[in-house]
């Protein structure tokens, strides 16, 4: 996994050592925006929680410990990616998207003030425009990281999702923060964006009922990260990502282990 990381991110742009012919790591800080999977991960209200279910953990009659779990999780939980045919027929399964789409070159959007104000904030064109008024124009093919800060709420489903319901009572109760339609469209349509990512529950806002936002990018094979960390410790511009879900045959989404490789200089 390590040495596929590795060729990946070369081939990514990376500063290259070009006389040892390998990453120059040491010039780089690695930022994990994954949360760890456990009792407390957070899931969508008519799904089924994570379970780690312990199969061995003992000495065996051979003189040698030996432990092996079995996890049970639903596609769309914790950190994780959706895959374009999530809400768009025909599209590509998770095994099906390229890994160019996966990694590459990012900028992060803070919208925290926004959110702070309103739970049910939808990011819009304006935030995008004021973003390039103060960093200069998103790159074409870039990943979109949209920092809301909900990520510090994370076990707590009360903070983060807005309720602690489950079932259809619980999706009617939700309210947090996402990408407006119309901005999303506007990424796609004006900047030939990779993948969006958001540190929230859904790229949709709460209280979306339609997941306009989901089918304005998986319908044009742009997929999405959804429940990041570690959001706030990003750059706004100057970072690469590397985001490598599990490769499931079929697959509408699953976990996503991302991180990002900021540069030191």
């Amino acid at each position: 996994m390590v040495i596929a990381a590795l060729y990946l991110f070369t081939s990514a742009g990376c500063a290259v050592d070009r006389q040892h012919s390998g990453v120059v790591w040491e010039q780089s800080r690695i930022i994990d925006l994954t949360h760890s999977f456990g009792s407390d991960t957070i899931v969508w209200p008519t799904e089924q929680d994570f379970k780690l279910i312990v199969q061995h953990a003992e000495d065996t009659p051979g003189g040698y410990y030996y432990s092996s779990n079995r996890v049970e999780m639903p596609e769309h939980g914790g950190t994780h990616i959706d895959a374009p045919i999530h809400f768009s027929r025909g599209k590509q399964t998770l095994d099906q998207i390229p890994i160019e789409r996966m990694v590459g070159t990012a900028i992060r959007i803070d919208v925290t003030e926004q959110c702070a104000r309103d739970r049910d904030y939808q990011i819009a064109v304006r935030d995008l425009e004021q973003w390039e008024t103060k960093h200069g124009r998103i790159p074409n093919h870039a990943i979109i990281l949209l920092n809301t800060s909900y990520a510090r709420f994370w076990p707590s489903r009360r903070d983060y999702l807005g309720t602690e319901l489950r079932g259809q009572e619980g999706v009617r109760a939700l309210h947090f923060p996402g990408l407006n339609p119309e901005a999303a469209a506007w990424l796609v349509r004006e900047r030939q964006v990779k993948a969006v990512g958001i540190d929230t529950a859904s790229i949709d806002y709460g209280q979306s009922t339609k997941f306009e936002t989901h089918v304005a990018l998986l319908s044009q094979n742009v997929p999405v990260f959804e429940n990041l960390a570690a959001l706030h410790q990003l750059p706004d511009r100057g970072f690469e990502v590397i985001a490598l879900p599990m490769k499931i045959a079929g697959g509408t989404g699953g976990p996503l282990r991302i991180i990002a490789v900021v540069s030191r200089s």
